[in-house]
């Protein structure tokens, strides 16, 4: 019998082919595109805006394999959990996955919907305005996990509790890793998600999960307060380690009474996508390796900073290297 793998890092979340083309404002006014945030979309128009983008870069997405194929680049054994159809976006993202590194444990399935995709414009000023359509990755349920629980980092994300399933796969998931010696974090995702299931993520971050992370709108809005201080001491009463992200501003992680600070140099982006993802990578890779959390907040910045300067959610270039250049490692 083969023993399990004691992952460093797990992930649960949408598997989402993610599609980047670059836009004008002018393009995303006539084709009814709201700027900036995350709409979700049928398959007719999901079909549609596909046809409508010029310039395309396709890649393995969604938020969660995002960070985790950036944690599995930097060296951890990582691996991510998500519904993809047996089709071909499905094999090739299964394929994608597993060539950079992270394991993939969930097999592309016979299932009846497509494998998710979501559509990304990004506009001259870097801002990207996702399009998504929620296919088989929105339908994972606690069946579809395989035993994965050890006493590493298990990562869950706000988008999938817009569905029963994925809720119920979260709080068992987290509970089957804190009985196993690890322990749970959990990105908010969008001020959105966090207005829509307030009460699920309050309780999530008070009861199983160890790590919370989200930026300052996020925080605020589920805390239902304009003081941001206000919204992470209450986190921070009830989770060991909050973290917050202020745009050019400086990262703030709270633990207990204790703040932890990691200045950001501002830049121009040239394409927002994955900023918040790899931010929660390069931290938590900080984390998982026993790293002060001013440290591994920082490197969460420059794993931010390197992605915001390119097309396409995830590093170019080694951030081991990068890390090693600044004194982190």
């Amino acid at each position: 019998m083969n023993t399990p793998v004691n992952y460093d890092v797990v992930g649960i979340g949408n598997a989402m082919v993610d599609v980047i083309a670059p836009s004008s404002d002018a393009f995303l006014n006539q084709m009814g595109i709201a700027k900036g945030i995350m709409q979700l979309i049928e398959r007719d128009r999901a079909e549609l805006l596909y046809a409508s983008m010029d310039s395309r870069v396709e890649a393995p997405g969604g938020s969660v394999a995002n960070t985790i194929a950036g944690i599995g680049e930097l060296g951890l054994q990582t691996a991510f959990i998500g519904k993809v159809k047996d089709d071909a976006l499905g094999k090739f993202y299964a394929d994608s996955l597993r060539k950079v590194g992270t394991a993939f444990p969930l097999a592309p399935l016979d299932v009846e919907l497509p494998t998710s995709r979501s559509m990304i414009f990004v506009s001259p000023d870097g801002e990207r305005s996702m399009n998504t359509y929620l296919g088989a990755g929105a339908d994972i349920s606690s069946f579809d996990v395989p035993d994965v629980f050890g006493t590493g980092l298990l990562f869950l994300e706000g988008y999938l509790f817009d569905k029963k399933e994925g809720k119920t796969a979260f709080f068992e998931a987290a509970a089957k890793m804190k009985a196993a010696g690890g322990r749970s974090v959990i990105t908010i995702s969008d001020p959105f998600c966090a207005d829509r299931h307030r009460e699920d993520f309050k309780r999530l971050i008070a009861g199983d999960m160890d790590i919370a992370i989200g930026n300052d709108l996020e925080w605020m809005t589920l805390y239902e307060t304009n003081d941001l201080n206000d919204a992470l001491r209450q986190a921070a009463e009830v989770c060991d380690i909050v973290a917050c992200t202020r745009s050019s501003d400086a990262v703030w992680i709270q633990q207990g009474s204790q703040r932890f600070t990691a200045d950001v140099t501002a830049v121009t982006p040239v394409d927002a996508t994955g900023a918040g993802d790899q931010f929660a990578a390069g931290f938590l890779y900080g984390v998982s390796t026993g790293r002060r959390l001013d440290v591994a907040a920082q490197m969460g910045v420059l794993c931010a900073a390197e992605v915001i300067e390119h097309i396409g959610p995830r590093p170019e270039i080694s951030m081991a290297k990068v890390f090693n250049e600044h004194g982190l490692i």
